[in-house]
């Protein structure tokens, strides 16, 4: 998969060269480029925004520099190919595991980090009119700029990409995978200031495990997010 992210701050990309998102993309199987913005600002402050038409707090990201990245990126990719533009904002859809899922499954995605009061209008119009855009939400609250969304969307469309996750098995029974919570995990050792796991996991019984693991993840779901069970 082929990645890109336009930003003002390409060094805030920089824990995407860590873990197992920096393996992925050292064996090949993400393909990530950071580009900075101002590189396509030409005067002599590199600038990138200005204040709104219409009045009102704060600047808005001008369209010139936009435009040319996109050119630019458009005219890197292989003939006839475009990305899916993904542009981080608290007025998009949301973002989900189901998201990720179909994300993981196209070829190239690019994400564009808006900063201040966002991107002038104009740049979203002409981008859809050359490919394919979504405007995606992280989360119902306001972040200062893309780039902390796209480190969340990045590694969560990543991780479902084969090959990145080491034992596919653990990517199956996750929170949200079935529109359930994960359940309690525990490991060694069996007894840890006066706290025990539970008898359960240490019967060898693994149909009734499973059957424990299942109660608990109902249990926890309804719990802490009751929106996801059905009626």
């Amino acid at each position: 998969m082929r990645l890109d992210v336009i930003t003002i701050f390409p060094d805030y990309l920089a824990p995407l060269d860590l873990s197992l998102i920096g393996k992925a993309r050292r064996d090949g199987l993400i393909d990530l480029h950071v580009h900075d913005l101002r590189e396509h600002a030409h005067d002599r402050h590199r600038t990138v925004d200005d204040t709104p038409y219409g009045g009102g707090a704060g600047m808005v990201m001008k369209p010139e520099p936009w435009g040319e990245a996109l050119d630019e990126l458009v005219g890197n990719g292989a003939e006839g190919q475009v990305p899916h533009l993904i542009i981080p904002g608290p007025g998009g859809i949301p973002f989900t595991q189901q998201t990720a899922r179909d994300l993981a499954t196209e070829p190239w995605l690019a994400f564009a980090c808006g900063r201040y009061e966002g991107i002038d209008e104009r740049v979203y119009e002409e981008a859809a009119a050359r490919m394919p855009v979504s405007v995606i939400s992280l989360g119902d609250y306001v972040l200062n700029g893309g780039e902390v969304a796209v480190l969340a969307m990045v590694e969560a469309i990543a991780r479902l990409i084969p090959g990145v996750i080491g034992n596919e098995q653990s990517l199956v029974e996750e929170s949200h995978e079935d529109g359930l919570l994960e359940y309690p995990v525990y490991t060694k050792p069996a007894t840890w200031r006066g706290r025990e796991v539970p008898e359960i996991l240490l019967s060898g019984n693994h149909g009734a495990i499973a059957e424990w693991r299942h109660e608990q993840r109902l249990q926890r779901t309804a719990a802490r997010r009751p929106d996801l069970l059905s009626d």
